[in-house]
C-alpha cells in the first residue's frame, strides 16, 4: 500500500509539468553545428564567479586551465605544456605553449594566468568558489581579507613560465586546475567592461571557442576560435547550448532533431528512453552527490539533530533510486560517493530495514516536540526541474505518510535559487546536488567545511573543520584517508544534509555525434567531439 500511494503520486505528475520551451535551433542536422541541451540559463559565463554544471559546461568552451582533460576524463597538458614538481612537493612549475593565443589573436601569458589566479581569490571578486584554491601559499589570508592579492603564491616568471607555491603538498592540484576558477582572463578586456566582460562583444577567452550569442533563457552560441593553439584539429565550427530547464520538453526537441545531445532525462519516461532509442541513450558513473540540505541557522532545524534525522531516516531511497530516478543511481547513506583510494562512510541505520529506520524515525519526531496534534510544517526548495519537483514530491509524501509533516514545495529559476540558498534568511530544506570538482573525496569533504562560501547549511563543526585541516597538509594517503573518513562519520551524525543518491551521468547522443566518451566527470569540451554528417 505504502509503496502504490507514493508512486501515485509521483505519476500523477506526469500530466502537469511546464509547458515546452521554445528557442531558436538551426535546421535539424545542420552541417558542423551541434545542439546541446543544457538544463538551466547559466548564472554567468564569468569563470571565477561562476558556480553550477551548466555554466562549466560552456567554459569549458571558452577557456582552457593549465591542465586539460582527454576525452575519458584523464589529465593532460592543456595551456601549459608541461611541468615540474619539486622534491618536496610545494612548488609546481608550468611551461606555457608557445602557441597560446587569446580569441582575438594576443598571446597568452603566464601573466594572464598569475592574474586570473588573483582575481579568483580577490574578495572584490564576489566568489562563492574561491575556497578551492586554498591549497595555494596564502590563498585563504587574501580570500579573507588579511593580505593583498600579490601575496598569493603564484609568480610568473617570464612570458611562458609560471610557479605556484603551496602551502602543503597537494596531490590534486593539477586536478583542481581543469576547474574554472583557476582560468586566466584576459586583462585589457575586464579592465575595459568590468562586469560585463564575460558577455559578446566583450568575453575574449583561450579556449577551443569563442562567444557569438546569449540569449537569456534560449541560448548560448559558440563559434570556433580561428587562433585557438590547436583550431586544426577542432572540427564543429557551432555549438549551441539551449537554456532547457524541463527534461520533459528537451527529450521532446531531441526527438524532432532539435537536439544532437541531452543533458538531462525525465524520470517517468527512462523506460520508453531504453526501449525505443536505447541504441542513442548513454548512462555511466559520475562524480557526483544528490541530497537536500537543512538550514542549520535557523528554526526548525536550528539545534535539531534529532529532527534531521528523523527526516532522513523517513525516506526510501530504494524507491526513490528504483522507483522515481530509475536509471541506476545508487541509494545513498553517506556523503562521498566511490572514490578511488577512499572508504565512504554510512551512518549504522544504513543497513536497517526501511521498517527499522522508520520506527526510529517516528521515536526521534516525537523526541523533537512534534506530533499528529503538532505536526512540523517546512517549506522545500528546489530549482525549477520536473525531475527534481518529482524527486520532492516523493520525499514530501514519505515524510508525510510516516511522520506527518506537512511539506510545502517552493521552485525558482536557477540563479534565484542559487542566491535564495546563499542568502540563509529564506530557506528551511533545499534540494542540492555536488558534483566533483576534482576527483578525489576532498572535493566534496570541503563543501561542508565552515569556511567554504557554498556551506548553504551553515553547517559549523570545529571538530569537522579541524579533520579536515589535518586532511589538507597530510602527505601519507592512507592517514589522509583517515582523516577525511572521521570527518565524514562526523558530518553523517550531525546529519546537516540528508544524502539520497549518488547520480549517474544520462544522455541521448545522436548517432552522427562521433567522440563522446563516458567519464567519471562527466566532462565533454566539444573540440573532442565530431560530426559524421548524417
Amino acid at each position: 500500500m505504502r509503496l502504490f500511494w507514493v508512486w501515485a503520486l509521483i505519476l500523477a505528475l506526469a500530466a502537469c509539468g511546464p509547458a515546452d520551451q521554445s528557442a531558436t535551433s538551426p535546421a535539424p542536422g545542420a552541417d558542423n553545428i551541434l545542439r546541446i541541451g543544457n538544463g538551466a540559463e547559466p548564472q554567468t559565463l564569468d569563470p571565477h564567479r561562476a558556480e553550477g554544471v551548466p555554466e562549466s559546461n560552456i567554459l569549458r568552451d571558452l577557456f582552457e586551465g593549465l591542465v586539460g582533460e582527454a576525452p575519458d576524463g584523464s589529465l593532460v597538458p592543456g595551456a601549459a605544456q608541461s611541468w615540474t614538481v619539486s622534491d618536496d612537493g610545494l612548488i609546481y612549475t608550468f611551461i606555457l605553449r608557445p602557441d597560446a593565443r587569446w580569441s582575438n589573436g594576443e598571446a597568452v601569458t603566464a601573466g594572464d594566468f598569475e592574474f586570473g589566479l588573483r582575481r579568483s581569490v580577490d574578495p572584490a571578486t564576489l566568489s562563492r568558489y574561491s575556497s578551492i584554491l586554498f591549497p595555494i601559499l596564502n590563498a585563504e589570508a587574501v580570500i579573507n581579507g588579511e593580505l593583498p592579492t600579490t601575496e598569493l603564491g603564484v609568480r610568473a616568471l617570464d612570458d611562458n613560465t609560471l610557479r605556484i607555491e603551496l602551502n602543503s603538498p597537494t596531490a590534486y592540484l593539477p586536478g583542481l586546475l581543469t576547474h574554472s576558477t583557476t582560468y586566466p582572463v584576459h586583462r585589457a578586456s575586464v579592465a575595459a567592461a568590468g562586469e560585463r566582460f564575460a558577455r559578446p562583444g566583450s568575453l575574449v577567452g583561450n579556449g577551443a571557442y569563442q562567444l557569438s550569442e546569449w540569449t537569456v533563457q534560449s541560448h548560448v552560441r559558440l563559434d570556433r576560435n580561428p587562433y585557438y593553439r590547436d583550431a586544426a584539429n577542432t572540427q564543429i565550427d557551432t555549438v549551441y547550448y539551449y537554456a532547457i530547464e524541463n527534461p520533459d520538453a528537451e527529450l521532446k526537441r531531441y526527438r524532432a532533431d532539435e537536439l544532437d545531445i541531452t543533458g538531462a532525462l525525465p524520470y517517468q519516461q527512462l523506460d520508453w528512453v531504453r526501449e525505443n532509442l536505447g541504441e542513442e541513450l548513454v548512462i555511466s558513473p559520475y562524480l557526483g552527490s544528490y541530497y537536500f540540505g537543512f538550514n542549520l541557522t535557523r528554526p526548525p532545524f536550528k539545534d535539531a539533530r534529532a529532527l534531521r534525522t528523523a527526516l532522513a531516516m523517513a525516506i526510501d531511497r530504494e524507491i526513490l533510486t528504483q522507483r522515481v530516478a530509475g536509471a541506476g543511481e545508487i541509494a545513498a547513506y553517506g556523503w562521498v560517493p566511490p572514490v578511488a583510494g577512499y572508504t565512504g562512510q554510512q551512518p549504522e541505520w544504513a543497513n536497517w530495514t526501511q521498517a527499522e529506520r522508520n520506527a526510529r524515525a517516528q521515536a526521534l519526531y516525537a523526541e523533537a516536540g512534534y506530533s499528529a496534534t503538532n505536526p512540523l510544517r517546512v517549506e522545500v526548495l528546489y530549482n525549477t526541474n520536473e525531475n527534481h519537483k518529482r524527486m520532492s514530491v516523493a520525499i514530501a509524501s514519505m515524510w508525510k505518510q510516516v511522520l506527518g509533516v506537512e511539506t510545502s514545495l517552493l521552485n525558482q529559476e536557477w540563479k534565484v535559487f542559487l542566491e535564495t540558498r546563499n542568502q540563509k534568511s529564506d530557506t528551511q530544506v533545499f534540494r542540492a546536488g555536488w558534483i566533483a570538482d576534482y576527483n578525489d573525496a576532498y572535493s566534496f569533504a570541503q563543501l561542508m567545511h565552515s569556511k567554504n562560501e557554498q556551506n548553504d547549511s551553515g553547517y559549523v563543526s570545529a571538530e569537522y573543520d579541524a579533520l579536515l585541516d589535518k586532511a589538507a597538509v597530510e602527505q601519507d594517503p592512507t592517514v589522509r584517508a583517515g582523516y577525511l573518513e572521521a570527518a565524514e562519520r562526523e558530518l553523517l551524525a550531525d546529519l546537516p544534509i540528508m544524502p539520497v543518491y549518488f547520480y549517474v551521468s544520462k544522455h541521448l547522443v545522436k548517432p552522427r555525434v562521433q567522440g563522446f566518451v563516458p567519464n567519471i566527470m562527466d566532462h565533454h569540451a566539444t573540440r573532442h567531439l565530431s560530426l559524421n554528417g548524417d
